[in-house]
């Protein structure tokens, strides 16, 4: 059994909030391979040309090595 994580770095977006940009990148990841962990490492945003708010996470994704 794997004693040591792989660790990606990922930043999801949502015009929705905080917690669904977390939820979009997270779970995009776990698609590409299972999602062991994951840390949220910022949190921003950003006013867009058309004025909708957009929302920015960085997530910090770990997976086991096989």
């Amino acid at each position: 059994m794997s004693k040591s994580f792989e660790i990606i770095e990922r930043v999801g977006i949502s015009y929705e909030s905080i917690s669904e940009a977390v939820k979009l990148v997270v779970l995009e990841a776990h698609t590409e391979g299972k999602v062991s962990w994951f840390e949220v490492v910022e949190e921003r945003g950003r006013v867009t040309e058309d004025e909708k708010i957009e929302f920015q996470v960085t997530v910090k994704i770990g997976r086991k090595r096989i």
